[in-house]
């Protein structure tokens, strides 16, 4: 693990959102479990959720080096620096480099075996230069380790800390609220006492390490035919070997309704300042509802103070174990008899769905957050902002991005940079071979960020 910091004192405070100088080098590999990926349309093109990064083009001291499997769409490249005051300047200061191989995942791993890349690499950096990963590995580190350049992430050893059952530990050393359950559980055996030992009907058992909710299972104790796994063609058999090889944690459900599922992220300096970003709500969806789809900012008012001050006491805690770089949260919010609870689900240590949502939002319309008040102040405008993942429509396969930017802004749903409004698209490879994109649509209320949401959802995917 890299820890030499070759800024000095200038970099404690240092963040991806707003550097003024050195050089970001991307590497948006997904080095996740596999299995759980291949459940994904278009997952390889997650690899272009870290692109709003070219957006710190605009710092004129700002160099980017971004890696893919595949070469990015020019046209995509383009779109975001059509965002900058100067593209031609911006050009000049980003190196795209591809191993044009559609089957490298993860990325970091084909990366790392091919020299004649990792050559084209080490002459594209200069001494003050981060490596930015989607996901931190033991792959990251060796590849940090080879370029000999820091990491913007959690090292691998504090990894267990934003697994499941890690999560219950940092949580109960915060003394935030969560639900009841028991963590580190690895045999069959081990389950069955932990649903029994928990009240209610209905347990929820997730994978340490699973993502997007497709690591979840709800068991029904009395009736085990009612069992819901999130992941399709999921068996116990099959989930019961991975219990075994990853642990997991088993808890009380919530069957509380309504139930909602704010989330928060937070960065962690490489001085160690501990900092919440933006409290969101998620948009879920898939077979038991925990399938992450997209989510909407601010979080709503009336839990939105409760999660941040969880977030932040997590992030201290976090910050005192060592931990550098960008996290999310996720939690439960429930109406009580004094008000609104936040419990904590889990923690994620990587960059996660909100973080481009948050990324595109502010760096195209300069907002800060208001810790106060939990809000994007651009001056004295608020900022909201609608964004999803899943936008598909069969009748956009076999368009190029290009074409479906062209055609946005036709349609009047692109982004207007005098009023600093509008439609932020990412997501923009899947959209020839699987119809797919995503977009953060950005307004000056709640109220217009949803409009304009649904009306570009409307306009591009149809009904």
């Amino acid at each position: 693990m890299i820890t030499n910091i070759p800024f000095g004192e200038k970099c404690s405070g240092w963040s991806i959102f707003k550097p003024s100088e050195g050089t970001l080098v991307v590497v948006p590999s997904l080095s996740l479990p596999q299995d759980e990926l291949r459940r994904i349309t278009a997952a390889r093109s997650y690899e272009e959720r870290l692109l709003f990064l070219l957006l710190a083009l605009r710092e004129p001291g700002v160099k980017v080096v971004y890696l893919s499997s595949v070469p990015v769409d020019r046209d995509i490249i383009d779109y975001y620096f059509g965002f900058l005051p100067d593209p031609d300047d911006a050009a000049k200061r980003l190196t795209l480099i591809t191993l044009d191989d559609p089957w490298s995942q993860p990325l970091t791993w084909s990366l790392l075996r091919r020299p004649d890349v990792l050559e084209q690499l080490r002459s594209a950096i200069d001494v003050e230069a981060w490596l930015v990963p989607f996901v931190l590995s033991e792959l990251e580190e060796e590849l940090a380790a080879l370029l000999g350049i820091p990491l913007y992430g959690p090292a691998t050893s504090l990894a267990y800390y934003g697994s499941k059952s890690g999560a219950r530990e940092v949580g109960h050393e915060a003394g935030v609220p969560m639900p009841r359950g028991f963590g580190d559980v690895r045999t069959a055996n081990e389950v069955e006492e932990a649903m029994e030992a928990l009240p209610g009907e209905r347990v929820i058992v997730k994978l340490n390490d699973g993502y997007s909710g497709l690591g979840n299972v709800i068991v029904t104790k009395g009736d085990r035919s009612q069992t819901s796994f999130s992941a399709a063609g999921e068996t116990w058999e099959s989930y019961t070997k991975k219990i075994r090889e990853r642990g997991a944690v088993v808890e009380e459900f919530i069957e509380h309704r309504p139930l909602y599922y704010p989330s928060a992220l937070a960065q962690i300096t490489p001085g160690g300042q501990a900092q919440v970003l933006a409290t969101h709500d998620q948009v879920l969806g898939g077979t038991n509802g925990h399938v992450y789809q997209g989510c909407t900012f601010p979080a709503a008012p009336e839990y939105r103070a409760e999660v941040g001050a969880s977030a932040e006491r997590i992030a201290r805690v976090l910050a005192d174990k060592g931990v550098v770089g960008l996290f999310g949260m996720d939690f439960f919010a429930l109406k009580a008899d004094a008000g609104y609870a936040a419990l904590l689900c889990e923690i994620n240590l990587r960059i996660g769905g909100t973080t481009h949502p948050f990324g595109a939002a502010v760096m195209t319309t300069g907002a800060t957050y208001d810790a106060g008040t939990g809000l994007l102040m651009s001056g004295n405008q608020p900022k909201f902002y609608t964004a999803t993942d899943n936008c598909a429509s069969s009748c956009l396969r076999g368009r190029t991005p290009g074409d479906v930017m062209r055609m946005a802004e036709r349609l009047g749903v692109g982004f207007d940079a005098r009023r600093r409004t509008g439609n932020v698209f990412h997501l923009l490879g899947a959209i020839p071979e699987y119809g797919k994109l995503g977009f953060t649509s950005i307004g000056d209320s709640r109220e217009e960020a949803d409009e304009l949401h649904a009306l570009t959802r409307r306009l591009l995917c149809g009904p």
